[in-house]
């Protein structure tokens, strides 16, 4: 039975491209209306010429500047009733680099986006929802926020203080009506991944995959409607993991 999203509001951060651009797909063919956010905008202006008018709410900024999500939360103040979503998947992983090698402003970047980043949209996302008493939030992290792998001490890092915070944003917002969620999605091959998983490393990150290979970026759309939706209403705090076994080691 597939899950419906028609008349709800979700904001997609990181849209362009990549599984927030999958995940947009998804959620709008649930039948939601999207705020679709993305550092470029021609890669949203993209997104919205493929669905009717209304549809997509095009919301260009960077996560990582408070001025840029005030902004659009205001936007969307004034172009909806409501925010009934928000999937918080603007990421980077710029490095490949040994932890000793590592440039520390290379690593204050990647957690400027990833945490910094997704607490600003929660914060600013769930001020709107918590007065209206309502809503849902997903924040992206990774097989790698509980999984060790060599060369991404930095990504890791940041995908572990995404499971951390959501279970604090959670406890603090669920007498409230707001539920917060983590999505831990493990290898799929993407604009991010792509390099990574067509060099002799993706051979490795397959043989330590239990199913034996890299997932389908629609695989994931079914997890993040279920949590969007009102069949998730009962939870809160918990980590959905899609990863082809990685987890279970």
């Amino acid at each position: 039975m597939s899950v419906q999203l028609t008349d709800k509001v979700v904001w997609i951060t990181g849209a362009g491209k990549g599984l927030g651009r999958t995940i947009a797909h998804g959620v709008l063919s649930a039948g939601a209306t999207v705020v679709a956010t993305a550092r470029t905008l021609d890669s949203l202006e993209s997104l919205r010429e493929e669905y009717p008018a209304g549809r997509v709410l095009v919301a260009p900024g960077s996560v990582a500047t408070e001025s840029d999500v005030e902004r659009i939360t205001s936007q969307i103040s004034s172009e909806f009733a409501q925010l009934d979503g928000l999937v918080n998947c603007a990421g980077v992983s710029p490095s490949f680099d040994r932890s000793e090698r590592i440039g520390i402003d290379t690593f204050r970047a990647i957690l400027e986006t990833n945490v910094v980043g997704s607490f600003i949209c929660a914060q600013q996302a769930g001020r709107l929802m918590l007065t209206q008493g309502f809503g849902s939030i997903i924040n992206v992290s990774s097989i790698h926020g509980q999984n060790g792998y060599p060369r991404i001490s930095a990504y890791a890092a940041s995908k572990g203080a995404i499971s951390a915070l959501t279970k604090t944003l959670a406890v603090e917002w669920a007498d409230r009506g707001v539920r917060v969620n983590t999505l831990a999605p493990g290898y799929f091959d993407t604009d991010l991944s792509h390099k990574l998983l067509e060099s002799s490393w993706g051979d490795d990150i397959r043989r330590r995959t239990p199913m034996g290979r890299t997932g389908e970026p629609d695989e994931l759309i079914g997890a993040v409607t279920y949590l969007l939706s009102d069949s998730a209403n009962y939870t809160t705090g918990s980590t959905i993991t899609v990863d082809g076994g990685w987890s279970a080691w």
